[in-house]
């Protein structure tokens, strides 16, 4: 009986993948481990579980048992894997070898808290996984006053959740603007400005220096060195891909584990998928590009190489009070920019310095426009 495919981690990219495979082949042997109980669960909607009023058990769509008997695989829940053996293909849980014909390495990425002084910095909270969500949910629920390390995309997007839900909201970050690395600056500015409008407090180019604990709560001490009580501390900087056991595998990393076009490894037969990947020099942890990664790579798996093609792809910001979406570069890359707006919201091209477009913003009524601007866009790979 020949090795299965093995799978590290359970996150979307893994399962995606182990749908895509299940379309073309039932029998295919797959084994999938995983630190967690492997739940399906829709990742994105951990940004708006407050306003729903939601639990870690409402956002469950199967639980891990159910996905391994409807899709015929072997999970380990609850599996640290200790190493790989590329030389011989196998991996170690607990002391025990595992074989793999082929190795998905689907390990995530982990949310980055910044150094930080005081005796409350281990309180400080994260909602990366469902686990984390778990964990967090009866704090959370319990504040009055918060605090989100970030304002980016995801920041942004839990600070506008725990306003709705009737929260104070503090969000510190040394960046000019929220989103900041995303959205061009009169976008960004419109936002934050709605934010304010309903009660969400910022303090931009400043970073946390100290969260010490106290009768009232947590004492936030600011780089400004402005001080500001709040209940719990939420951090949304950015997220590190998951990177030491490929490294401690002999597997070349970078920023993430660095794939080829076809998402293979520096390593023969092992694969990588998701966030904790980087393509090209960038790591890609948006939905779209980590599902159609997973549908190349299935192809691959069954025999048939696929390059990974990426076009270009539309993000949603989901912030209700103003909705926006946006493609390409709006940023980095972009050295002009025409600005649309009237009274339904507005658009904002981005062109690069031979005027070709390379991104757009649309907000609230002009979403409309966002598919005939995304056809105009250069393929991201």
């Amino acid at each position: 009986m020949s090795a299965p495919i093995v799978i590290i981690g359970s996150g979307f990219g893994a399962y995606q993948l182990i749908k895509t495979i299940r379309r073309t082949d039932q029998n295919i042997a797959i084994s999938v481990f995983t630190l967690d109980e492997g739940h399906d669960y829709n990742k994105p909607d951990l940004s708006h579980v407050f306003t729903n009023q939601q639990n870690s058990q409402d956002l469950i769509r199967m639980s891990g048992e159910a996905f391994a008997t409807v899709n015929n695989i072997d999970l380990h829940p609850f599996s640290l894997v200790e190493s790989i053996d590329c030389d011989n293909q196998e991996i170690s849980v607990e002391g025990i070898a595992y074989p793999y014909s082929k190795l998905v390495l689907a390990t995530g990425a982990h949310a980055f808290i910044p150094p930080m002084l005081g005796d409350a910095t281990k309180k400080v909270l994260t909602l990366n996984s469902l686990r984390e969500f778990e964990v967090a949910h009866p704090q959370i629920q319990d504040a009055k006053r918060v605090l989100i390390i970030g304002a980016g995309l995801i920041g942004t997007e839990i600070a506008m959740d725990l306003m709705s839900s009737g929260k104070q909201v503090l969000v510190v970050d040394p960046s000019m603007e929220v989103i900041a690395s995303m959205l061009p600056d009169y976008v960004a500015y419109q936002l934050r400005h709605k934010m304010v409008e309903l009660g969400v407090m910022f303090e931009l180019k400043t970073t946390v220096t100290a969260l010490e604990n106290c009768e009232t709560g947590i004492l936030v001490t600011l780089s400004s060195g402005k001080q500001q009580y709040v209940d719990c501390v939420i951090s949304a900087a950015g997220l590190k891909a998951n990177i030491a056991l490929a490294k401690k595998s002999g597997i070349t990393v970078n920023k993430g584990i660095v794939v080829n076009s076809q998402l293979q490894t520096s390593v023969n037969n092992v694969y990588g998928l998701g966030d904790c990947v980087e393509i090209n020099g960038t790591v890609m942890s948006y939905l779209q590009p980590i599902m159609l990664s997973a549908n190349a790579l299935a192809k691959t798996l069954l025999g048939q190489p696929t390059d990974l093609k990426l076009p270009a792809m539309l993000v949603k910001v989901k912030t209700p009070h103003m909705p926006i979406q946006l493609g390409g570069s709006n940023v980095n890359g972009a050295t002009s920019w025409k600005v649309d707006i009237d009274s339904q919201g507005c658009s904002v091209k981005a062109y690069d310095d031979s005027k070709n477009l390379v991104g757009f913003t649309v907000a609230e009524g002009h979403m409309k426009h966002a598919f005939p601007l995304l056809r105009g866009l250069p393929a991201t790979l």
